[in-house]
C-alpha cells in the first residue's frame, strides 16, 4: 500500500499532532517532521532527535480485525516491520533486535523507539497512532539517554531521508495489512521471540517495585504483553510494562 505521507517542518509531538487529525485521515496515513520538540517516549522519556537527521514520525492504523484485547500483536507487528527495515539499512554492524516490548535495539544500543496509543471503541480498536523515533544520520547524542545510535554511527552511511521514510512506512502498513487478513498470534509471536534483545542466557533485570536486581532469563513474553522472567533456581515471575526494566 502506498502511504500518505505528511511532512510538517517542526512539530511538537506527531503522535499528538496525528491524533488531533485522526477523523480526517486515512488509514496508513504518517505525519513525519523535520524536527519535534517534545517528542514522548515510554515511561513518560523525551526523545532526543537532531533536526534534519533522523526520522520522527506517527502513523494512524485503524485496526478491522484486531480486538482491544489483543492490541499487543499491533505492537509486535510494527515493532517487527521497523527491526526489519532497521535490520536491512544496518547490515552486518549489528545484530537488530526488539527490545520488549518494542524498542528496536542494535546490538546492546538503542536505534529505535516506539509510542503506540490506541483509541479503543467497546471491545474494538477505532484507531491506533503509532509514534517512532528511527535515529537515521545523527552521530552525536547530548542528551542523558544511557545508550543511543543511529544507522550513520554503525555503517558510516548516510541515508537520504524521504526515501527511508516511505519504505518504513510501506512496511509497517502492508504487514499489518497482511496479519489482519490472515491473523496467525501464534506464529507472530514465534518470530517476535526469536528477534528479542536478551532472548538467550541470564541477564540482569530490576524490579520497578523493590528495586531489587536479579540474573534471570526470558521465558516467555505473553500474547497480551506481560514477560515472563526465570531465575536459575527456576523460580518465575509475570511481569506487565513497567514493573520491571532490563539493566544495562
Amino acid at each position: 500500500m502506498k502511504a500518505e505521507i505528511i511532512r510538517v517542518d517542526s512539530a511538537a509531538s506527531t503522535n499528538s499532532l496525528l491524533a488531533a487529525r485522526a477523523g480526517e485521515l486515512a488509514h496508513g496515513s504518517v505525519i513525519a517532521a523535520t524536527a519535534q520538540t517534545a517528542g514522548r517516549g515510554q515511561r513518560g522519556n523525551s526523545w532526543e532527535s537532531e533536526p534534519g537527521k533522523n526520522l520522527t514520525f506517527s502513523m494512524l492504523l485503524r485496526p478491522q480485525t484486531i480486538e482491544a484485547r489483543r492490541q499487543f500483536e499491533l505492537s509486535m507487528s510494527v515493532a517487527l516491520s521497523l527491526r526489519d527495515v532497521i535490520a536491512e539499512l544496518v547490515g552486518e554492524a549489528a545484530e537488530v533486535t526488539v527490545k520488549w516490548p518494542n524498542d528496536i535495539y542494535a546490538g546492546d544500543k538503542k536505534i529505535c523507539g516506539i509510542l503506540i496509543e490506541n483509541t479503543l471503541a467497546g471491545k474494538g480498536i477505532m484507531h491506533s497512532v503509532v509514534g517512532a523515533g528511527v535515529n537515521i544520520n545523527q552521530r552525536r547524542f547530548v542528551s542523558d539517554a544511557p545508550n543511543p545510535v543511529s544507522v550513520a554511527m554503525l555503517t558510516g552511511v548516510e541515508h537520504e531521508l524521504d526515501s527511508t521514510m516511505t519504505a518504513i512506512a510501506e512496511r509497517i502498513v502492508d504487514d499489518f495489512d497482511r496479519y489482519e487478513i490472515a491473523p496467525d498470534p501464534e506464529a507472530l509471536k514465534a518470530r517476535y521471540m526469536s528477534q528479542l534483545w536478551r532472548r538467550d542466557g541470564y541477564h540482569t533485570y530490576r524490579d520497578a517495585a523493590t528495586g531489587e536486581e536479579f540474573e534471570a532469563r526470558i521465558a516467555d513474553v505473553d500474547l497480551a504483553g506481560p514477560i515472563t522472567l526465570q531465575r536459575a533456581d527456576g523460580a518465575s515471575a509475570t511481569y506487565a510494562f513497567k514493573e520491571v526494566a532490563a539493566v544495562l
